[in-house]
């Protein structure tokens, strides 16, 4: 077994073939080609009973569920880290697989050197100019963060971009497009305000094409990538 801590990597995309073999030949009888067929785990979506690093994944793997039915599998290191890399790309053999690290250093990062938190919203604590993450963890995939982590632009969604508008009288207005119809836009402006304008009385009406939010790896490493998206996996709303 590869020694995650100690190492600055990403998962290649032989990693991630290698582990859909391994996974169709060994655990698709029990998890089906999907991955949703054990009550509470969805593999495919990276959604266990709890949070999982990929440490705890491996682990897992290793030394089996006892009691759950699972048992202790013997796999090679290589098979192992592709088993893992596979899961973490969504069963997608093209896909991208990013690692999944330690959720408590993860949210050091969150909160101090990855500067997250002078945007987005945890729990009721942070700023509301960027999306509330509180529960985010419980709708994407560890594949879908390390996208957004390391390329912001092609992972921003439509409702949330950011917008420029100009009213007919004049005020130029910029923040966070929360809601549109065919009558109104609601965003959320630079000041934190709740805004909602008729359409009739916007003159001009402009969506960003690039993200406010730099790439992770300006700044982070790959194993802080990795920590980052497992704070961010660990975030399932304050129960």
């Amino acid at each position: 077994m590869r020694a995650q801590s100690s190492q600055d990597h990403s998962y290649t995309t032989q990693d991630v073939q290698t582990g859909s073999r391994l996974y169709a030949a060994q655990c698709a009888q029990c998890h089906g080609p999907n991955g949703d067929t054990v009550s509470g785990i969805n593999l495919r979506r990276g959604q266990f009973r709890r949070p999982l690093s990929d440490e705890d994944l491996r682990r897992t793997i290793t030394i089996g569920v006892p009691g759950a039915g699972m048992p202790p599998f013997t796999f090679q290191p290589a098979e192992l880290e592709g088993l893992v890399a596979f899961i973490r790309a969504d069963f997608d053999v093209g896909g991208t697989a990013g690692r999944v690290g330690d959720a408590a250093r993860g949210r050091e990062l969150f909160e101090n050197k990855g500067a997250c938190a002078t945007c987005h919203r945890v729990n009721g604590k942070g700023p509301r100019v960027a999306p509330d993450l509180s529960d985010i963890g419980a709708i994407r995939s560890p594949a879908q963060f390390y996208r957004s982590l390391t390329d912001p632009v092609k992972q921003m969604m439509p409702i949330n971009r950011p917008v420029r508008i100009v009213t007919r009288d004049g005020r130029t207005i910029r923040g966070r497009r929360l809601n549109e119809d065919t009558y109104t836009v609601q965003l959320i402006d630079e000041q934190e305000r709740l805004v909602s304008l008729d359409k009739t009385d916007i003159r001009e009406l402009e969506l960003a094409k690039t993200s406010p939010m730099p790439p992770a790896t300006n700044t982070l490493s790959n194993n802080e990538v990795a920590d980052l998206v497992g704070y961010l996996v660990s975030l399932r709303g304050q129960l």
